[in-house]
């Protein structure tokens, strides 16, 4: 993953952000619901771009700013010192439902619901497979060819795209190949994260 790798440097634009919300009263968690229902807004927002491209860019800007909050909302629990297990598991449930949200969202809009389900269930078993390695006690696994900020960017640009190229290539518009390519690569980390956790296991 690359932009995963970046987080500390975000970190150093969030001050504003975090300031802003401890003055509205915010805990982590809000911010944490708030992110997801952005993300619900974008996929709702991808549904309806399937049939009027120009959605696609509200439906990218909202998939940033709910990337953007799934940083503050970190930032905000250590800033406060309230980071707790409850707030990492809240964090971690709704970003694996935000991308279910956003995947569908986009499968609809195009109505490419095979490669939809293949490529939401590549995104959610790479996440299984790094908290199920954490959890038999070999720490967690972040590796991979691309993180949840990764896919965060690339469904914000290749939405954008869209409304400049809809048209199809080789049957599928750029929104088809972008699941196709969450599919093939999700499936490829759980794999790799597996075999390199079981030859980690005495």
């Amino acid at each position: 993953m690359t932009l995963d790798r970046l987080r500390p440097l975000a970190d150093k634009g969030l001050s504003p952000w975090v300031g802003l919300a401890a003055r509205l009263g915010l805990t982590p968690n809000g911010v944490s619901l708030i992110a997801f229902a952005v993300a619900v807004a974008a996929g709702a927002t991808f549904v309806v771009a399937g049939a009027e491209p120009l959605y696609y860019v509200v439906g990218g800007v909202l998939v940033g700013l709910s990337g953007w909050l799934d940083i503050v909302d970190g930032a905000l629990a250590r800033k406060l010192d309230v980071a707790s297990a409850k707030g990492d598991l809240l964090d971690h449930v709704l970003d694996r439902y935000a991308d279910i949200v956003l995947i569908a969202g986009l499968a609809a809009g195009i109505e490419r619901y095979a490669i939809g389900f293949a490529a939401v269930t590549g995104v959610v078993m790479t996440s299984y497979m790094g908290t199920q390695i954490q959890a038999v006690g070999l720490g967690r696994e972040y590796g991979g060819l691309i993180g949840r900020a990764d896919r965060m960017v690339l469904i914000g640009v290749v939405a954008t795209a869209t409304t400049v190229y809809p048209d199809a290539v080789e049957s599928l518009t750029l929104v088809g190949w972008l699941l196709v390519f969450f599919a093939i690569v999700g499936h490829f980390t759980a794999v790799q994260r597996f075999y390199g956790a079981w030859a980690d296991v005495e």
